[in-house]
This record gives C-alpha cells, sequence and structure tokens, in this order.
C-alpha cells in the first residue's frame, strides 16, 4: 500500500475543518449572526460541535494581524528608488509623540523632547532626527514591530476584560473562566471586524465601527441577561475603562517599537 501523499492530508483536513457543515462554519454562523449564542452553548455544554473558544480565537485573530501587517506596512512611494529618493524634502517638517505628560518630535524640522527622561529624548532624537529616506526604513520596520507585538498584548488586554467583566457580575458567582470565554469570543468576532475593515471601504469602515458595540451589548444580554439599563451602564463602565487601557498598551507598544 503506497504512504499517504501530501495532498490527501490537505484534502482530508480541509474536509474535516471547511466542509459546509464542520465545526467552523457552524461556529462562524453562529457567532457572526447570533451575538452571544456560542458563549451561551458553551458554558451549557454543548461544545462538541464548535470549534473551542481560544482557537477560534486565534484562528481569526491570526489572520487580521497577518492581514494588519501586510496592509499597515507604511509604503513611502520612491524610497526604493534612489532617484526619487533624492527628490524627497530634506527632513519632515512636523512630527509629534504623546507620551503620557510629556512629547516629542519635530517642529519645523527641529527636534524637541519634553518632560522625558534623558536617556529616553536621545534615543527618539536617533529614530526622528534622519535623512527621509532612513525615516521611511525605520517608519516600515516600526509598523512591521506593531503588527508584531499586537498580538502578544492581546493576551494581556482580554484577560483584563475578563476580570472587568468579573467585577461587574460578580454577584452571579460566575468563574473567571466562564468570563474568559465570553471574551474569547467577543475578541474574536472584534478581529473578524478588523479583518473586514483592512478592505478599506468607506461604508465597510462606517459599519465596523458601528457594529463593534451594538454586537458587544447583545452578546451581554444574550449572555448575562438582565434589564436594559443597568446592562447599558456596565457596557459603558467596562467599554471606557478597557478603551483606555487599550490606549495605554497602544503607546507602550508603539513606543517599544520606535524604540527597538
Amino acid at each position: 500500500m503506497k504512504p499517504p501523499t501530501v495532498g490527501e492530508f490537505m484534502q482530508q483536513f480541509g474536509g474535516a475543518y471547511f466542509a459546509t457543515e464542520g465545526a467552523l462554519w457552524r461556529t462562524l454562523r453562529l457567532l457572526l449572526f447570533k451575538p452571544g449564542e456560542l458563549t451561551r452553548l458553551y458554558l451549557a455544554g454543548r461544545r462538541k460541535h464548535y470549534v473551542l473558544p481560544l482557537r477560534l480565537y486565534l484562528s481569526i485573530s491570526l489572520v487580521a494581524l497577518l492581514l494588519m501587517r501586510i496592509s499597515g506596512t507604511v509604503n513611502f512611494a520612491g524610497v526604493d528608488d534612489p532617484a526619487a529618493a533624492a527628490s524627497l524634502p530634506a527632513k519632515p517638517r512636523a512630527v509629534q509623540l504623546e507620551m503620557g505628560g510629556g512629547r516629542a518630535g519635530l517642529k519645523d524640522g527641529v527636534f524637541f523632547c519634553e518632560r522625558l527622561p534623558g536617556w529616553l529624548c536621545r534615543r527618539l532624537q536617533t529614530r526622528l532626527d534622519v535623512a527621509p529616506q532612513a525615516m521611511a526604513q525605520q517608519m516600515r520596520a516600526v509598523s512591521d514591530r506593531i503588527a508584531n507585538n499586537w498580538g502578544a498584548s492581546m493576551f494581556v488586554l482580554m484577560p483584563a476584560f475578563a476580570l472587568g467583566l468579573k467585577a461587574l457580575y460578580w454577584r452571579r458567582r460566575l468563574h473567571y473562566t466562564e468570563h474568559l470565554v465570553f471574551a474569547l469570543h467577543l475578541h474574536a468576532f472584534w478581529f473578524f471586524v478588523l479583518a473586514c475593515l483592512m478592505v478599506d471601504i468607506g461604508a465597510v469602515t462606517a459599519l465596523g465601527f458601528l457594529v463593534i458595540p451594538v454586537y458587544g451589548v447583545l452578546a451581554m444580554r444574550r449572555v448575562y441577561g438582565g434589564r436594559w439599563w443597568p446592562l447599558l451602564l456596565r457596557a459603558a463602565l467596562l467599554s471606557g475603562v478597557y478603551l483606555a487601557l487599550m490606549a495605554v498598551t497602544i503607546a507602550v507598544v508603539a513606543l517599544i517599537a520606535l524604540l527597538a
């Protein structure tokens, strides 16, 4: 008997994982069109026919981050063309980075740094006060590093999101891991929307930013129940804290990428 070929392995994998009635498509149908239902079924013990929460999140986030890296890389037209690069301005005239109470950047082509440690000012100056060709290359590298680090940073943000749910619903006596399952499913949906936003169509972008909060509220309603007003208050509080934490994380990731 001949050993199985790579093609046969791929066919078996595709048939099991991507079949119309396979676990992936059943899971995606619930995730996309019935907010919170996937979490509710999982917590009720109906897990056999659906992709597990962590695997689902990793699969979707991996695709979204890959698309972010491809489409988000800074591309300066003509940088790789010496003749075109020579025609670029000697130096960008205005760049500003704000970090906590301090800021740094270029003003009228001159580097400035205020209310930041000296070592950080010196490091930022080596990144910003350079020729346009060098800055273009650095910005492309920074874009790649941000995409690489963002996936890892989500493993800090998402558990924090679940912890916020645990605090808001502490009277429900739910285990932390049950809130984490909801967080995994919700973030998987958010990453799916992010992947769609990479298309960069105005109507799609506007719809995406509208869908994200509406989906979150509907998912919370299905999983946690309760009256609408307390639910909306909890969602608003959690969103405010989470967005603030995300802003800090983005700033830290960007700073690490810039200084690396």
